[in-house]
């Protein structure tokens, strides 16, 4: 194979199948990807079915703690989760530049089957496009991912007054990182992203019962995704700020650069809204699940400020905490 993805890569024919026979299908092999048709055919699920598809553009596509693939993995997997879904089956569907390094492609590939296996989903159909030199950015990824529903009824409509909000572990990691990874700014520290798949602390809080709703806060940060559950509703948030976890690096770095943590995307972390009676049970549970360890609660649902969520700061005052305005950290995930 060439050295570099040319445009007869994106042919549909001789080289085509020659990057779908030799990293593809290898990487991903079972029954219902080698049959290589349009589609693939899966067995009736024994439940409702949850879908949701994402797009992955994050500029390097390497960066400390994952990469392009393993994020497009983690992206729908986790998405399938917080929909109260097991996730069981991906689709993937590879953008090149042309110029793009064919090594750096079998890495990646490589990442999305090691992260897929650990996981346990299989990677079952797909589809790969080249696009002229300069009309792309090296590689975009979609993934799409199919799963059964374990959890009906996980709703922002469910939330009451009451309930107790927590997150799986630090917050803002992933945007952090991926920001200094680019090598513009200067750092002394180490930073790394959270990352990962969320479907056996998901599964964890679940089974503990009294779950409202599950999020991964990604592009906005824990606030944004926050606001969107009490938006136009009589319920507030109210968060306390010396209860939600930091890492020191990821403070210094958003300090440096005028950021706030609370809009700084996560990728392996999940926010729950669970039932007062259950929170201490839910928070335990995610404590021994491996992801979960620094699993604390940040705050409550309250009536207090309708539709916003109010932050309790470390100084004794407040503030609101509205949407993401603007894009902080562009070209994140």
């Amino acid at each position: 194979m060439d050295e570099i993805i040319t445009l007869d890569y994106g042919s549909g024919g001789l080289r085509t199948a020659q990057l779908i026979e030799e990293i593809l299908v290898p990487a991903f092999r079972n029954p219902a990807l080698e049959v290589l048709g349009d589609g693939a055919v899966l067995p009736k699920p024994e439940s409702a079915l949850v879908f949701s598809t994402d797009s992955f553009v994050v500029t390097p596509w390497k960066f400390p703690g994952g990469d392009i693939g393993k994020l497009a993995v983690c992206g729908t997997v986790n998405d399938v989760c917080m929909a109260g879904g097991k996730p069981l089956y991906l689709s993937l569907s590879c953008i090149l530049e042309e110029g793009f390094c064919m090594e750096d492609f079998r890495e990646i590939v490589a990442s999305i089957a090691r992260t897929a296996k650990a996981v346990g989903v299989q990677v079952v159909t797909g589809d790969t496009k080249v696009v002229e030199r300069g009309h792309g950015d090296g590689i975009y990824l979609n993934t799409a991912g199919i799963g059964v529903l374990r959890a009906p009824g996980l709703s922002k409509d469910a939330i009451r007054p009451g309930d107790a909000v927590l997150v799986s572990g630090s917050v803002g990691c992933h945007g952090a990182a991926v920001l200094f990874a680019r090598g513009e700014i200067p750092f002394a520290g180490s930073l790394s992203s959270d990352c990962q798949p969320l479907q056996e602390l998901s599964a964890a809080a679940l089974d503990a019962g009294g779950v409202r709703v599950l999020r991964d806060p990604t592009r906005g940060g824990v606030a944004t995704t926050l606001s969107e559950f009490v938006e136009h509703s009589a319920l507030s948030i109210e968060l306390d700020e010396t209860a939600i976890p930091v890492d020191p690096q990821v403070e210094a770095a958003c300090a440096l650069l005028g950021l706030d943590p609370l809009y700084s995307a996560c990728e392996g972390r999940m926010l729950a809204v669970t039932a007062p009676e259950t929170a201490e049970a839910v928070l335990q549970a995610m404590r021994r699940t491996p992801g979960g360890e620094g699993a604390v609660c940040i705050g409550r649902v309250t009536q207090s400020h309708p539709g916003h969520v109010v932050l309790r700061t470390a100084a004794g005052g407040s503030r609101l905490l509205g949407k993401l305005s603007g894009a902080q950290l562009p070209r994140i995930c």
